[in-house]
């Protein structure tokens, strides 16, 4: 009778000790709620991707843009989706923040692109000489080292004033061509060389400028590396006449496969 009790005894606590490892376990597992908010500029937004939300107007946010997917696999318990195409850091600054708050627990941003003139430097470069190309992407570089450093402390002061405990994940851009690869026509392969320099560069001086301010930089240029343009299997637009603010944009792909998993790791 009385080993009859021990045993009882030992097994019950051997059960509660079982039922707290597993209501821990549980605790453990149970997701954390989360608060997110996505700004930035096209390639955040999914300029490229298609199927947009026609709320978002020219703003040109659509669910295949990386910050949707992301939300749309993690249900985040608030999901504030203000990136808008075209975007510069003045106009996250005095558009895109109302979101923000002291909750906020995540912050996906890419910015600086269009302060850089990315978009008349690609067009420079198509429709003009080799040797104007090259000088519009020297002028880029120069305003990137010059002028957008201050832009972007600006903007990233603004995010941490209004959302102090916020992970903040800042994503770069990817090398636009592949050289030496399938391309028949088009920019010249010196053209091609300056351009994904400029690219590296505008990502050096953006994820200097993210650590100083305790953010986290992801370079999404190792995802688009074999998906570049002239890959033959492109995860970019290269220049479409017929959408041509959709040229060298990430594809729906590009958002997917290179975007999304950089982020979802950085997150």
């Amino acid at each position: 009778m009385k080993l009859s009790r021990i045993t009882a005894l030992a097994s019950s606590l051997v059960l509660g000790a079982v039922l707290a490892l597993t209501g821990a376990a549980a605790a453990q597992a149970a997701p954390a709620a989360v608060d997110y908010v996505a700004l930035g500029d096209s390639y955040s937004s999914g300029v490229g991707a298609g199927a947009y939300d026609s709320a978002s107007g020219n703003c040109k946010r659509t669910p295949r843009a990386y910050p949707a997917l992301w939300a749309a696999a993690h249900a985040p318990t608030t999901f504030a989706f203000t990136a808008c195409s075209g975007a510069r850091t003045g106009d996250v600054t005095a558009g895109q923040l109302g979101p923000l708050n002291a909750a906020t627990d995540l912050v996906s941003i890419s910015i600086g692109g269009n302060d850089a003139g990315f978009a008349d430097v690609m067009t420079t470069c198509v429709l003009q000489s080799e040797a104007t190309c090259l000088n519009r992407v020297a002028q880029a570089r120069s305003y990137v080292d010059s002028t957008l450093p201050g832009n972007l402390n600006s903007v990233y002061s603004a995010i941490r004033s209004k959302a102090p405990s916020a992970r903040v994940v800042v994503l770069g851009y990817p090398r636009f061509y592949q050289l030496n690869g399938n391309c028949v026509v088009g920019l010249s392969e010196n053209e091609r060389a300056a351009i994904n320099a400029a690219s590296d560069h505008l990502n050096s001086v953006t994820s200097k400028r993210a650590a100083d301010h305790g953010f986290t930089f992801a370079s999404v240029a190792g995802a688009f590396t074999g998906h570049e343009i002239c890959s033959g299997n492109a995860w970019l637009h290269s220049v479409n006449w017929l959408n041509i603010g959709e040229s060298y944009h990430p594809t729906a792909a590009g958002q997917s496969g290179g975007y999304l998993p950089v982020f979802t790791s950085a997150a």
